[in-house]
């Protein structure tokens, strides 16, 4: 009878504890505390502890099966947290890994989370791992969970940590200085405050104010911090000066040779008050980022990369909130690179002597923060050089210039509101000098929650303007002046609008969305922003069921039911259909499976294609199943892994993908990964990248063979220095089968073939990184880069073979470039430096 008392009031408790928001006092010190481990200081005695932690994952709402005890200290220079995390020591998982990379890692880990002005959106997290290693990012109201979304990791703060492994478990003890928090000045503080356990062995994630899986939002669901008192803002000053040398080989035959690199500059953080902070780059270095991956590129749409530069990707989560900033606009490669090499190509007398394929970035400043009516304002602007080329005829040289003096702008207002609601304002501008193409987007973006976080109706608009010379870097009229042919076009200013409107369910069991969306056809945000498709209406459909709590076999399990109609906007017809049903099923023994059966049921009108105005061609219909999964990530072999098969409407035209990653773990410090990518689409139809006289579109029927074979590697000598490797090889081959005419109702129309059209195309690249931070914000970074081709990423489309075997072979015999870099940063906080003297 005890026992079925005892165990009632356990579950009355549990739920008391779930239903309920926690709080936590933090206690004031004067008593210096040692970062080391220990937690020997008095003052962690007395301190309020934070305990009974209740699981979201992967029971949710059960107590946590270890005991946690936080205790939260601060002084007039930082905030201190001490974590006492009871386990058996020889359970405790404690692989090594980079900063920022213990997802999927076998280590365990503790996490602090701070709303530091307690608008339920915006959030801080600071992370350490068993041994040591440090994790931090910015949450918004975009982030939802901790297993999906877990914020933006790209953001970087100078903090100090120390763990120590115990008899009874481990103990963690951080040091989180003012300057890498953004708070008001107010004498009296309430912040909110959240904690989280993670025990690798059971996948068992824990937090001290539970978290429900089924209640849309993080930060929204976090405790609160208070008594604190008398803390104010410091000056929030720090230089991060580089110095970065080197050499680079480019392949033999590049016009380029051999050049020696050697560069300095600075990066400028500048805390202007309590909440707002400028950060700026100074004659910024982006040679040491991981090359793209590029592709074999047979759609009539821009290939989006993924920006892995440290200026555009930290900090920026206010700017990216409306879509309309892709940063790689900003030192891409010139706009007159491609057509300065083409022109040589076809007028044999004229050498390229130099042609820089990257942008110089003079300089970049980013504004942000927000005020205590929680309202976030952001103005980004960066400034890149004018590019030229040289050309040399046998008897002069001619400098063309391939990109014009260039001015971005982006300006953001962000009204949070109570509930995780919001309101943005965003202007993005883009200014060219001379009569080269300008632009300017205007769009505003609104969230609103119910009052139960619930409901959802979210909307936008968006306005974009465009004037000036076509195309935008005047490379045709100069180029064509210089060897006395016709001037370039001059071009109307055009304007296009965007809007969208959705509502829909985000908390509970079952999910729906509804949703609207129209793009105009001269909608153009893309000299700062990335749109692949206007002229385009859709109405999309989606509705899902989620189980969180487990069954016998499983953890949680859904289903989700999605929807497309897509029209063209002008003028307005039929363009497509998708349906797709997709289930995802969570076993006990942490394996996963997905499952999606999909496609377009009826023929499709694709107005985008045949990259002619008004025209399209009819794409069959097709159906698909994709499936996918993986296998336990505790377990040193882990694999994942996504199959697809297709089939059209249309005789022999079948398409299938495999996608395998299979990742050993040899020890706490070393793990390798090798991805290999293989799809093959037996009768893609397309444009065929060719035309009749009278400039009439022809398209082909062709056999498109892709692999990527990707290996990385990385080997941590300490919580601090590590050592990175990446090898990836692309090889796409296009063998086009026939060829067609388009007529005037998108059918096809028998044509001769055309031969000697296919090809294949390679791209290899090698980067290797060692890394060492041998003090906090302080870094030594040495790289190594190996790549095939003229330029940095991409090859040349000549090199011919049988199989993937051959054109690897071929790959690794053709000349390759090298570059060995160093690079030397230095962290000077100004608040260290004054109380030094």
């Amino acid at each position: 009878m005890i026992r079925v008392f005892l165990l009632f009031a356990l579950c009355l408790y549990s739920c008391f504890i779930f239903g309920q928001s926690r709080e936590l006092e933090a206690t004031r010190t004067v008593q210096p505390i040692r970062i080391d481990g220990q937690l020997s200081e008095g003052v962690w005695k007395t301190a309020a502890t934070a305990g009974h932690f209740t699981q979201y994952f992967p029971n949710p709402g059960h107590s946590a099966s270890a005991a946690t005890e936080v205790k939260i200290v601060y002084d007039d220079a930082a905030v201190y947290i001490g974590a006492v995390l009871h386990d058996d020591p020889s359970e405790i998982r404690r692989q090594f890994t980079a900063r920022d990379g213990e997802q999927q890692a076998d280590v365990d880990h503790f996490s602090v989370f701070f709303d530091t002005y307690h608008d339920q959106q915006n959030g801080f997290q600071f992370l350490v791992t068993s041994q040591n290693v440090q994790t931090d990012a910015r949450l918004s109201a975009a982030y939802t969970g901790i297993l999906d979304n877990v914020g933006d990791r790209s953001w970087d703060a100078v903090w100090q940590s120390k763990t120590a492994i115990t008899p009874d478990g481990w103990v963690v003890e951080m040091r989180i200085p003012y300057i890498s928090l953004r708070f008001s000045a107010s004498e009296v503080q309430r912040w909110g405050l959240q904690f989280m356990r993670f025990i690798r062995r059971n996948s068992e994630s824990d937090f001290w104010s539970p978290v429900k899986p089924e209640q849309s939002g993080l930060v929204n669901q976090f405790g609160a911090l208070s008594n604190l008192t008398s803390i104010q803002p410091p000056l929030r000053l720090s230089l991060s000066p580089y110095l970065s040398g080197g050499v680079r080989k480019h392949p033999k035959g590049a016009p380029q040779g051999t050049e020696w690199l050697r560069n300095g500059g600075m990066d400028v953080k500048w805390g202007l008050n309590e909440s707002f902070t400028l950060d700026a780059t100074l004659v910024p270095d982006f040679g040491q980022v991981i090359s793209d991956n590029v592709i074999n590129n047979l759609t009539p749409f821009e290939v989006q990369f993924q920006e892995n530069r440290p200026f555009f990707t930290e900090g920026t989560e206010l700017f990216n909130k409306a879509g309309l900033f892709y940063s790689r606009r900003i030192g891409s490669t010139p706009g007159g690179y491609g057509d300065v090499a083409a022109f040589a190509s076809g007028n044999q007398e004229w050498k390229v002597e130099q042609n820089p394929g990257v942008t110089q970035l003079y300089n970049a400043l980013k504004f942000s923060g927000r005020t205590r009516k929680k309202l976030g304002i952001g103005v980004f602007n960066a400034v890149t050089a004018p590019m030229q080329a040289r050309l040399n005829n046998g008897f002069k040289d001619t400098t063309i210039q391939t990109e014009p003096l260039t001015n971005y702008n982006i300006v953001v207002l962000d009204q949070a509101f109570k509930g995780r609601s919001n309101i943005t304002f965003t202007n993005t501008s883009v200014l060219r000098s001379g009569t080269a193409r300008d632009a300017n987007v205007t769009g505003l973006d609104f969230s609103f929650f119910d009052k139960t976080n619930t409901y959802i109706l979210t909307g936008a608009g968006r306005y974009s303007k465009v004037f000036g010379q076509t195309p935008y870097n005047g490379f045709i009229s100069t180029i064509y002046d210089t060897v006395h042919r016709a001037d370039g076009v001059w071009k109307k200013p055009y304007d296009g609008y965007n809007a969208r409107l959705r509502f829909g369910k985000v908390s509970g069991r079952w999910h729906y969305n509804v949703q609207a969306r129209m793009l105009s056809q001269q909608y153009d945000p893309n000299d700062l922003g990335y749109l692949n498709t206007a002229n385009l209406v859709n109405y999309i459909g989606d509705i899902s069921y989620n189980q969180y709590e487990g069954t016998r076999n499983l953890i949680n399990y859904s289903y989700r039911l999605t929807a497309d109609y897509s029209y063209l906007y002008q003028p307005y017809k039929r363009a497509g259909m998708q349906l797709s049903l997709t289930g995802f099923w969570l076993f006990k023994n942490m394996w996963d499976v997905r499952v999606t059966l999909g496609g377009e049921p009826i023929w499709k009108h694709d107005y985008f294609e045949l990259r002619t105005p008004g025209r399209f061609v009819q794409m069959p219909a097709y159906g698909f199943v994709n499936i996918g999964g993986s296998t336990d990530s505790r377990k040193k072999l882990y694999v994942d892994y996504e199959y697809v098969f297709a089939e059209a409407a249309m005789p022999n035209n079948p398409y299938y993908s495999l996608n395998t990653g299979v990742r050993y773990r040899f020890s706490n410090r070393l793990s390798l990964k090798l991805e290999a990518n293989r799809q093959h689409d037996r009768g893609q139809v397309g444009y065929a990248f060719l035309r009749e006289t009278n400039g009439e579109p022809i398209i082909g029927l062709r056999e498109v063979k892709d692999v990527t074979m990707l290996l990385s590697g990385i080997y941590n000598f300490t919580p601090r220095m590590n050592l990175t490797l990446r090898a990836r090889h692309y090889w796409s081959s296009v063998h086009y089968q026939s060829f067609r005419d388009v007529a005037a109702d998108g059918r096809y129309v028998y044509r001769a073939y055309i031969p000697n059209q296919g090809y294949d195309f390679n791209v290899f690249n090698v980067d290797g990184f060692y890394t060492w931070d041998f003090k906090p914000g302080s870094r030594i970074v040495a790289g190594f880069k190996n790549w095939l081709g003229a330029d940095h990423n991409i090859a040349p489309h000549n090199i011919t073979g049988k199989g993937y075997g051959n054109n690897l072979a071929n790959t690794l015999r053709m000349p390759h470039g090298n570059e060995v870099t160093l690079r030397v940063i230095f962290f000077i906080d100004y608040n260290q430096v004054r109380r030094r003297k």
